[in-house]
């Protein structure tokens, strides 16, 4: 029964070797030229202002945009392997799916409620 579990941990031993050879390793091994730009805040290729540096508000719809399209996205990836296997899953499924469709449209409506989608 034991033997059935040294595959498992070989692999579970190379895949922490692997890890830790690669973090440690790539220190040593990579380029060191660093420079001011390597060390300054890059925003979607525009220079950051002078009052976010001394500590201003800096605007983040851009940022907030771009994760509820991911979050928006991923949910609608959930509703591929129902739409593909709909005849074979049952009732139980399709409220269950029913459930999942409607948190998507309250978090939508919320989202929507709170000015999220606007662009300013």
């Amino acid at each position: 029964m034991s033997g059935s579990y040294v595959p498992i941990l070989i692999f579970f031993a190379l895949g922490i070797a692997f890890g830790s050879l690669s973090v440690l390793g790539l220190g040593g091994i990579g380029p060191r030229r660093y420079n001011r730009n390597k060390f300054d805040a890059y925003e979607c290729g525009i220079e950051p202002s002078p009052s976010a540096a001394a500590g201003g508000r800096v605007p983040v719809k851009y940022y907030t945009i771009a994760m509820l399209f991911i979050i928006f996205d991923i949910e609608s990836v959930f509703l591929f392997p129902f739409a593909v296997a709909f005849d074979k899953l049952g009732l139980f499924a399709l409220v269950e799916m029913v459930l999942f469709v409607l948190t998507v449209f309250i978090a939508y409506a919320y989202v929507w409620r709170r000015g999220g989608l606007e662009w300013d």
